[in-house]
């Protein structure tokens, strides 16, 4: 029995890695997961000795509370204040929270590589988001953790030819959508040139990385101050980011790493302010997502600082 419950337990880690891809922010990825066992830790042990495989059950149920969340959070978004951006997280966050699907060596559709080395990207939850709820389902569970379209037949209660259709509707949506991964050496000569042409304060420095119709997405949460609306072309976000710079000379910069790649952290007297992440498509920055709400920063602070609970 003791076994039994440590593997139960063990599930954790890669429930939240699962929830998280579904529903985009830690805070919503760990309700699902509590939400999960809360149900498990129901029955009685009869009812718990008949799952044959209690792994399964957990990622059954935890997929379908992430189905029912993702359908009601269409309302939320709709209530935002300003821009919903998904939450990054460090490259490493869910390293060692179960394997997703195993990445063969014989993989050559770039989508497929794409979906397993940054499935935490910003740029691949950003689409994902634009997806409805039973598309997304299907997509995570099949094309990242490698789960049968027979159970997530199950999950979703559709036919099994039917989450193939969502799922091929899925990954059409990311063709579409997401643009062509970088290799992160030239993603990161991108994007650090980028942070000499922001500190040296000259427009037109900024504007010879920056793409033409760049789009800079911020989120605020409505706790701190953040663009309301996307702002778009290479000329109106060099100055919106050299206005950013020049109102706040004391905040400081760090190098991390997210599933994006190479990334900014930003403090302000010590506090994390925000965390900045790029996408990078033929030599130039197409998207900038600054985070700025505070409850979409815990993977960056300690432990001990809690932030508060904003939608």
């Amino acid at each position: 029995m003791d076994d039994d419950l440590s593997d139960v337990l063990r599930e954790r880690r890669r429930l939240t890695a699962l929830a998280y891809r579904m529903t985009g922010t830690l805070a919503d990825a760990e309700d699902v997961v509590q939400e999960a066992y809360v149900r498990w830790y129901r029955m009685t042990d009869a009812e718990r000795d008949e799952i044959a495989n209690p792994a399964g059950w957990l990622t059954t149920v935890a997929s379908r509370i992430s189905l029912d969340l993702l359908t009601s959070a269409r309302h939320r978004r709709e209530q935002y204040v300003g821009q919903w951006l998904p939450e990054p997280v460090p490259v490493d966050h869910f390293s060692e929270r179960g394997r997703l699907a195993p990445a063969s060596v014989d993989t050559v559709d770039p989508l497929e590589r794409i979906t397993r080395d940054d499935s935490v990207s910003t740029a691949l939850l950003v689409v994902l988001e634009a997806m409805t709820p039973a598309e997304r389902v299907a997509f995570v569970l099949h094309d990242i953790f490698d789960v049968p379209f027979t159970e997530i037949a199950e999950i979703v209660g559709r036919s099994s030819a039917a989450v193939r259709q969502l799922a091929t509707s899925a990954r059409r949506h990311v063709r579409e959508n997401r643009a062509t991964a970088v290799p992160r050496a030239e993603h990161e000569r991108v994007v650090r040139a980028f942070r000499l042409a922001t500190s040296t304060g000259g427009v037109d420095a900024l504007l010879r990385v920056l793409a033409p119709d760049v789009e800079l997405h911020s989120d605020g949460g409505g706790v701190v101050r953040a663009a309301l609306n996307v702002v778009s072309g290479a000329d109106r976000v060099a100055r919106f980011l050299l206005g950013i710079a020049a109102k706040r000379p004391d905040m400081t910069v760090e190098d991390l790493q997210t599933g994006d790649g190479l990334a900014f952290l930003f403090r302000e007297h010590g506090e994390v302010v925000s965390v900045t992440n790029f996408a990078v498509e033929d030599g130039l920055i197409t998207r900038v997502w600054i985070m700025m709400n505070p409850a979409k920063l815990t993977p960056w602070r300690p432990a001990s600082v809690a932030a508060p609970d904003v939608p």
